[in-house]
């Protein structure tokens, strides 16, 4: 292996197919599919080794595989030379113990050979490695990757669900080989015990709402045993807690108040400290929380609550469950008999925005907004309402949010009357809600109020896509975001370690007190504040 690391990556023909079907026919060996999944997005070029006499059933299978997945197909090794010859030392192979390719010459090149099936192999290849299943080997080239850098590199595990991972890996966000900035990124699977994946990763980037099994909102949400995850994920939890050097890039304590709207909301109320000399401000909308559509007293409480129709009404649970995003937009009081709106739930004002939503992305220090049309004014609302037999208008947030058509935007006259968006204040939101949620990677919705122009913000969320954000900037400040949370995290542990172990050295010498005529602690005190400063 070269000494820039794994570049490509070789799969012979004997680690694609697993044990023959009743039939006879070829059947793909299992983990090959994730396998595939990983490297098409990882940076690594990729291909199949196959020989010229497969039968039809493995040739039929090798045409499946190279339609799905962008990976070349050759049939010797010369011509992997021809094609590859930029990388030609920098590529690991990987041969099943049972039947390597007999077209290769394994003592006439440097590639890394990596064994499937450990347990004996009768290649005789100096450098070769093994593993037990096609899984692992994202790990082995994690391994790899970090020895031939010599250590001048971050490796970061992530795990979340796959059709985000995905999202995220086609735009060029998880490269197995080093970013610019020096990360590689480990994919972590459940399949595999997970204490042998973190071992490698220096810090973890999750999705931890993806990993949500239930919420119970029988008392604060705040509390950790309120919030259910999966069996893979309380198990990486666990690893984590027992080994502080293995660090998540956000907490899960950080995490918390995204999963809760009636947190994100009162948290939303500290805006006010953003002293504007303006006639304008940013805030929080008006809202109330309900645990029964059915109270008496409801029409009352909207009404202290400073809250008219029409109303936007949200399950209190944000994420992590079915129907969190299952909301509804009533119009009337006797909208609330029997609303479909899981409870409890939270009552929002329903700000009128000129159809225009702002959706911001903060990556770390950096903030990115986009512009996208949204739901209607309340007049168009109403008139939607009446049309449905003056119903409330029930939608999924994520999938049938009502988004208005041009005929039902606002003209030219009346997206006035909103104003436009005040970057400079939007950006010190930004600054504040990342300091006060204590997160790295957020996203949070504004529109702007018509009549106040009041930027109001109506939901925040962690890790989003920031699908609007153009790659070329979106992906380098993802890194970056990452690797100086990386720096932050690893800096005040190794402060907080010298000043723990300079205490232990001054409580172990009591005779320099009674040298300097004063207490142990008075020492202690002042050299403590003596080290932070220095450090």
């Amino acid at each position: 292996m070269g000494c820039f690391g794994v570049r490509g990556v070789v799969l012979d023909e004997s680690v694609l197919f697993g044990v023959d079907d009743e039939s006879g026919n070829s059947v793909l060996r299992p983990g090959l599919e994730y396998l595939l999944r990983k490297l098409q997005f990882s940076g690594l070029r990729t291909s199949l080794l196959c020989g010229t006499s497969l039968a039809d059933s493995k040739v039929s299978c090798i045409g499946k595989i190279t339609a799905l997945y962008p990976v070349g197909h050759f049939n010797f090794f010369h011509d992997i030379k021809a094609a590859w010859g930029d990388i030609t030392d920098n590529i690991l192979y990987l041969v099943s113990k049972t039947n390597g390719n007999q077209n290769l010459n394994l003592s006439s090149c440097s590639w890394t050979v990596t064994v499937l099936e450990a347990g004996g192999t009768s290649l005789n290849q100096h450098n070769a490695m093994s593993i037990s299943r096609l899984e692992e080997l994202p790990l082995t080239i994690c391994r790899i990757n970090k020895k031939a850098m010599c250590g001048h590199t971050v490796t970061v595990g992530y795990i979340m669900k796959s059709s985000r991972e995905t999202d995220f890996a086609k735009r060029g966000a998880f490269p197995m080989y080093p970013s610019q900035n020096g990360l590689i990124f480990l994919p972590l699977t459940f399949n595999l015990p997970i204490s042998s994946q973190i071992q490698e990763a220096d810090i973890i980037l999750h999705k931890a709402t993806d990993e949500i099994t239930s919420v119970e909102l029988n008392g604060p949400i705040s509390c950790p045993r309120r919030i259910c995850f999966s069996d893979g994920f309380q198990e990486l939890l666990r690893y984590t807690e027992a080994h502080p050097d293995c660090r998540l890039l956000d907490s899960i304590n950080s995490i918390h108040p995204i999963i809760d709207r009636l947190a994100i909301q009162k948290i939303l109320q500290g805006l006010q400290d953003l002293k504007t000399e303006k006639d304008y401000s940013i805030r929080a909308p008006r809202f109330l929380m309900v645990d029964n559509f059915s109270d008496p007293e409801l029409a009352k409480m909207l009404e202290e609550s400073s809250l008219s129709f029409p109303y936007i009404v949200k399950p209190q649970v944000a994420c992590g469950v079915a129907d969190a995003h299952s909301m509804a937009i009533a119009f009337k009081v006797e909208d609330f008999r029997n609303l479909a709106v899981p409870l409890p739930a939270v009552i929002q004002e329903y700000v009128n925005h000129s159809s225009t939503i702002y959706k911001f992305y903060v990556l770390g220090e950096k903030v990115f907004y986009a512009t996208k049309k949204s739901t209607p004014n309340a007049d168009i609302l109403i008139k939607l309402s009446e049309q449905n037999g003056v119903q409330p208008l029930l939608f999924d947030s994520l999938k049938s949010l009502p988004i208005a058509t041009d005929s039902q935007s606002p003209n030219e006259e009346a997206c006035m009357k909103s104003g436009t968006l005040d970057l400079e204040l939007a950006t010190d939101a930004a600054a504040w809600l990342r300091n006060r949620l204590g997160l790295t990677i957020i996203g949070f919705d504004v529109v702007i109020q018509e009549g106040t122009r009041d930027h109001v913000i109506v939901d925040v969320n962690y890790l989003p896509s920031f699908k609007e954000v153009p790659d070329i900037v979106a992906i380098p400040a993802f890194w970056d975001s990452i690797k100086k949370k990386f720096e932050s995290i690893k800096t005040k542990a190794q402060m907080y370690l010298r000043t723990f172990v300079l205490n232990k050295k001054l409580q172990k010498s009591p005779a320099t007190c009674q040298r300097s005529n004063c207490s142990s602690s008075s020492i202690l005190e002042t050299s403590s504040k003596r080290s932070i400063h220095v450090l």
